[in-house]
């Protein structure tokens, strides 16, 4: 085996699927990409880390409600050119040409062009870490949309897509939850 230096460590195991977060400002909508999500348990909680240099933490931080939204292989280009511009001289809806669509229950909109879309509501902010924790509070799913492989962030520019899928529902029935 090879060393590999620490500073890269994060590459081995950077998080699940790179997602769009929306947030409305009481102004204006605006999007951010992330990549450090995490799945708390099989409740719907979730945790993204952001921070003060995303224009969109101060309204995540104010309103307390966001949106998942969870975009597709076709749409990276999109995903990689919103998180390299800024949503304080940016209209990124309009940049990006994504359609905003009102939620049930956050005024954060959704995402019209992602494979699902999860309303949120604000439960913690880790300071310390920049971990916000966040309670799915309405959540849909385009199941018509024919790409449906998410992409995962290396973390040095380089992404992963998903592949196929394989079933051990079986083998696994007594740890799942039940309805899953």
């Amino acid at each position: 085996m090879r060393e590999l230096k620490l500073s890269k460590a994060f590459t081995l195991i950077e998080s699940g699927p790179v997602v769009l977060v929306t947030t409305h400002d009481g102004q204006k909508d605006n999007i951010m990409t992330i990549s450090w999500t995490m799945v708390l348990d099989f409740t719907p909680v979730f945790a993204i880390t952001t921070g003060e240099w995303n224009h969109s933490f101060a309204a995540l931080r104010k309103n307390r409600e966001c949106v998942i939204a969870i975009p597709t292989v076709d749409m990276l280009d999109k995903v990689v050119g919103i998180g390299t511009c800024s949503g304080k001289d940016t209209d990124k809806f309009a940049k990006f040409k994504l359609t905003p669509v009102q939620g049930k229950v956050v005024r954060s909109p959704l995402i019209k062009e992602c494979l699902a879309n999860i309303e949120c509501k604000v439960i913690n902010i880790v300071k310390k870490h920049n971990i916000v924790v966040l309670e799915a509070v309405a959540a849909c799913i385009d199941t018509t949309r024919k790409e449906k492989r998410t992409v995962h962030a290396v973390g040095d520019g380089t992404f992963i897509v998903d592949g196929r899928k394989i079933d051990r529902k079986k083998m696994m029935t007594s740890k799942l939850p039940s309805g899953v």
